[in-house]
């Protein structure tokens, strides 16, 4: 969209031409949508240098080898995907019909859905635009993106890139504040994809309902690992840290929490400092390591840390800082759970004085790396996602402890279970529930190819990437095809002796 706020009514119309491109056009052949893909694969790894600047101008520092590797590396390998089985699966599928129903054939027929709308939110704008885009582009649809204002410059970058790459009534980027996204998530869409937090999927989930329009919801929570009696130990906590501080920690699936057996929090602290100053050396000045995205993120990341340390709960860095925040002034935020992915905006003005509990920066918003112990169980750390880089360990005695500890809290994202015994990987895979499960490792399962990806209960509904994302943006169309010659007749009234015959064989077969 070419006006800086798009009001309601281009929103509509920009809606009605898609639609009225997608019913000149309902069902594009499958070269038709292999070469928008291929266009959408170029158009990314030719402006990779232009998204990673973009990025870093937004986070304040982001290195350019984690936009590769966590943004357009799963990108193209989603595309090539794509590629490669999406011809396969636009096939109709054979169904049975079953003795009765014989010489009929049943199929399913995948069918584009028409307009798919998708929010993207900050974290990854690139990778969590271009996600649902390329499974909504394989299955033959058209699709209108609203991008995250906290992320201006890579959002207009990529408005002017798709604008480039597709005509406005195939794909078109919607940029704006949060009214504009309260109006976007009001269009009648086809289908809606919306990734961010839990609060303003409710929103969503009750806009959409006005239509009856159905919902994709990738939202986060409290993601747990466990690291059980069996594991080994160093490579479970090497592969935590990796996966804590990517993007400094904001990653919906980043894990959130640790439970480790008791008596091994000293170990485990030790060896991810280690592990901390091998992956950014010189932490305070490391360029590999991400900033936070705004000062309101920065702000609500030390005030977690504070209330813990207020209700008991011990700090420890894993990186130093030579200058960490003291006695400075910042702006009193709220620190409600839709500002946790910046979906909603708070009052600020107020300021206050307080020490920092953990080394940071406010003008960089860089914050080091933190294990939290003894926090306790009902402060805000422990209650909502964390979206940063502070990692509460909490102790437990008994693996059925670890196991309730994970099912008396709302379902995750993600569940990273480190362990070498088949007994207890079986154990955690069927007594708990998750959005996805990664064993040994962290972060990688969003990576593989073959996997949905999608949370359940309070982390989502609902999944795509693959096969699953070519689904949940078709109509699976049942359809069936009676044969010329068949057995109708036999069920039809006069219900007499006959009917009753037949009735009879077909009950009691």
């Amino acid at each position: 969209m070419k006006n800086d706020l798009p009001d309601d009514a281009a929103l509509t119309e920009l809606l009605r031409a898609q639609r009225a491109a997608h019913m000149r056009e309902p069902y594009p052949p499958w070269d038709a949508r292999a070469a928008h893909l291929t266009a959408l694969r170029t158009m990314l790894l030719d402006n990779s240098d232009a998204l990673a600047d973009a990025l870093s101008a937004d986070f304040g520092q982001r290195a350019k080898a984690e936009l590769l590797l966590s943004e357009l590396w799963l990108a193209r390998n989603e595309i090539d995907s794509a590629l490669r089985h999406g011809r396969q699966w636009m096939k109709t599928q054979r169904r049975a019909t079953g003795l009765w129903l014989w010489p009929a054939r049943a199929e399913v027929m995948p069918q584009p859905l028409g307009v798919i709308g998708i929010i993207a939110p900050w974290n990854y704008p690139v990778l969590l635009a271009a996600g649902p885009l390329i499974c909504a582009l394989a299955a033959g649809n058209r699709a209108m993106i609203k991008m995250s204002e906290w992320t201006p410059h890579t959002s207009a970058l990529m408005e002017r890139l798709i604008g480039a790459t597709f005509a406005l009534d195939h794909v078109a980027v919607v940029n704006g504040d949060d009214s504009v996204g309260a109006a976007f998530s009001a269009l009648p869409f086809d289908h809606l994809l919306f990734t961010g937090s839990a609060s303003v999927g409710r929103k969503i989930m009750r806009s959409a309902a006005e239509h009856l329009t159905p919902v994709t919801l990738e939202l986060g929570g409290k993601s747990p690992a466990i690291v059980g009696p069996h594991a080994r130990f160093h490579a479970a906590v090497d592969s935590i840290v990796a996966g804590k501080t990517l993007n400094a920690g904001q990653t919906c699936i980043a894990p959130d929490y640790v439970l480790v057996p008791r008596g091994s929090e000293e170990a485990f602290i030790a060896r991810a400092r280690h592990r901390v100053a091998k992956l950014y050396p010189d932490f305070a000045h490391n360029r590999d390591y991400t900033t936070i995205v705004s000062d309101r993120h920065f702000f609500r990341l030390l005030d977690l840390a504070d209330e813990a340390v207020a209700g008991g709960a011990q700090l420890h860095p894993l990186a130093d800082m030579p200058q960490p925040l003291a006695n400075g002034l910042e702006p009193e935020l709220s620190r409600s759970e839709g500002d946790l992915h910046g979906d909603s905006e708070s009052a600020i003005g107020q300021t206050r004085r307080r020490k920092a509990s953990i080394p940071a920066d406010p003008t960089s918003r860089r914050v080091a790396p933190c294990i939290v112990t003894n926090a306790p169980a009902d402060c805000s750390l422990m209650r909502e996602e964390i979206f940063g880089p502070l990692l509460p360990l909490v102790p437990y005695d008994t693996l059925d402890e670890a196991i309730h500890h994970v099912n008396a809290r709302e379902r995750p994202l993600a569940l990273y279970l480190f362990d070498e015994e088949r007994a207890t990987v079986d154990r955690v895979l069927r007594e708990t529930v998750s959005g996805g499960v990664a064993i040994n490792e962290t972060l990688l399962h969003i990576a593989c190819e073959g996997l949905p990806f999608g949370g359940v209960g309070a982390s989502g509904m609902g999944a795509y990437h693959g096969y699953e994302g070519f689904m949940t943006f078709s109509k699976m169309k049942p359809v069936f095809r009676q044969a010329r010659l068949n057995g109708r007749a036999l069920l039809l009234p006069p219900y007499g002796r006959r009917f009753n015959t037949v009735m009879n064989l077909m009950l009691r077969r």
